[in-house]
C-alpha cells in the first residue's frame, strides 16, 4: 500500500467519524427547539450512561452474571451510594477505585 492509499483512508475515516457528529450541530444549532424537545433531550445523556453503567455492572464478560462472585456488582454498591450521598465525581471515583482495591487484593475476587 503506498501513501496515497494510506491518506485517503486516512481522510476517509476521518470524513466518515467526524460528519454524523459535526453536521447535527452545524444544522440546529440555529433553531430553538421547543420546551418538551430541550426536556426529551435532556434525558438521553443520563439514559444512554445508565445502559451503559447497567451492561458494565450486569455483564461483565458479555453474559449477565447476578451471581456473587460478579465483582463489578459488589464496587458498584459503595459506588453509587457514595455518588447519591456526596454528589462529587472525584469521592465517587475514589470510593470505586479503593473498593475495587479493596475487592481484588484482599477478599480474593
Amino acid at each position: 500500500m503506498d501513501n496515497a492509499n494510506i491518506w485517503l483512508m486516512i481522510i476517509g475515516v476521518s470524513v466518515a467519524s467526524f460528519t454524523p457528529r459535526i453536521f447535527p450541530v452545524a444544522l440546529f444549532s440555529r433553531y430553538e427547539f421547543p420546551a418538551v424537545v430541550k426536556k426529551w433531550l435532556s434525558f438521553v445523556a443520563p439514559a444512554v450512561l445508565g445502559g451503559l453503567t447497567a451492561l458494565s455492572v450486569f455483564a461483565p464478560q458479555g453474559r449477565i452474571d447476578f451471581s456473587v462472585q460478579n465483582i463489578y456488582f459488589w464496587a458498584f454498591l459503595p459506588t453509587f451510594i457514595a455518588a447519591v450521598k456526596f454528589k462529587s465525581l472525584f469521592v465517587t471515583l475514589l470510593v470505586g477505585i479503593v473498593t475495587m482495591a479493596f475487592l481484588n487484593n484482599f477478599l480474593g475476587f
